[in-house]
């Protein structure tokens, strides 16, 4: 089974995000659109998995949550992979606590690799980004990343990870949600 873990943005910020992204679809429909559906923040792409290996995945990433407080996150801003100029991904970002999450990723990450489904680009440097469009042929998206720089939404606390099972269609992939865990961790005091 193919997963990732990940971030689930409320309704409301992808509603915000929704509408920037309307204006965006119109001016460039040759783009293969993601779906509001499909929008969320991964963790940790763990390609194909073993149905054996699930329980304990879910084991591991339970703990993984337990260690982490809930995110303080905002979709904004975005780019381009692997840029603007030869795009093959159009993205947003998140205003974040870039270490808090990256922590998080990496935790998810170790969960994984310890149930025996390590992802494949455990040791590319984190991104945090929710997938807005793919390009057939690399392309130039340099106005949408401008547009998109200024956009900034409301912010939301993330209090969950969510494993999530991806099939491949025809059309655009399908998710399942395997399991999700709260992040009930807390920060130390400073004090």
């Amino acid at each position: 089974m193919r997963l990732f873990v990940a971030i689930v943005p409320p309704a409301p910020a992808l509603a915000e995000l929704t509408a920037a992204v309307d204006l965006l679809r119109l001016r460039a429909p040759d783009l293969r659109w993601t779906t509001r559906q499909a929008w969320h923040l991964t963790l940790a792409f763990l390609g194909e998995v073993q149905e054996p290996s699930v329980p304990e995945l879910s084991v591991r990433l339970e703990r993984a949550a337990r260690r982490h407080p809930p995110q303080q996150l905002a979709i904004a801003g975005g780019g381009a992979f692997p840029a603007a100029a030869r795009a093959q991904v159009l993205w947003t970002g998140f205003s974040a606590d870039d270490q808090a999450l990256a922590a998080l990723a990496a935790s998810v990450a170790a969960g994984a690799r310890r149930a025996g489904a390590p992802p494949p680009d455990e040791h590319r440097k984190y991104r945090p980004h929710l997938t807005l469009a793919r390009c057939k042929k690399p392309t130039d998206v340099s106005g949408l990343t401008r547009e998109l720089s200024d956009f900034t939404g409301s912010r939301w606390v993330a209090d969950s990870i969510h494993l999530v099972r991806s099939y491949l269609t025809s059309g655009p992939p399908e998710y399942e949600d395997v399991g999700s865990w709260p992040l009930t961790g807390y920060r130390r005091s400073s004090t």
